[in-house]
């Protein structure tokens, strides 16, 4: 990433009010904290463990609720060395759940999950960031 120029890119891109989502390691990427091994990251309130759920043998698919438009719905959750939401700040939703955890979450224009909604046929999680990108306010 920094090779690329992507850790000034994505700020650049975002204050730009461009939509941005980050599942799994982009999560990560957007991460305010890191523990796992510990590091500062990007700018949102978020702090976030690495492979919290284990390794690639230890990842699994489950049941979560999600609450896309404020209306609890079951959503099949994708979990391959998935990092955990350790911490949630002011300005930050919780959107979906699993075990009692946070695994996706919204804050401003920027959408985050622990999980991958694209290894699943529901496009729950994709409609919602679509309609993200058609209410962004870009300069």
């Amino acid at each position: 990433m920094r090779a690329w120029g992507f850790l000034d890119a994505i700020p650049r891109f975002h204050a730009s009010g461009r939509p941005i989502f980050g599942t799994c390691a982009g999560l990560i990427v957007l991460a305010r904290e890191v523990e796992n091994p510990r590091r500062p990251r990007w700018a949102h309130r978020r702090g976030v463990e690495r492979n919290a759920y284990g390794r690639q043998r230890e990842s699994f698919e489950a049941v979560g609720e999600v609450r896309l438009d404020g209306v609890p719905e079951a959503l099949t959750m994708v979990f391959i060395r998935a990092p955990r939401i350790t911490r949630v700040g002011g300005g930050v939703e919780v959107l979906a759940r699993h075990a009692g955890e946070p695994v996706m979450a919204r804050q401003g224009t920027v959408l985050v999950s622990t999980f991958h909604p694209e290894m699943t046929d529901d496009p729950a999680v994709h409609r919602y960031f679509c309609t993200m990108t058609r209410h962004a306010h870009v300069a």
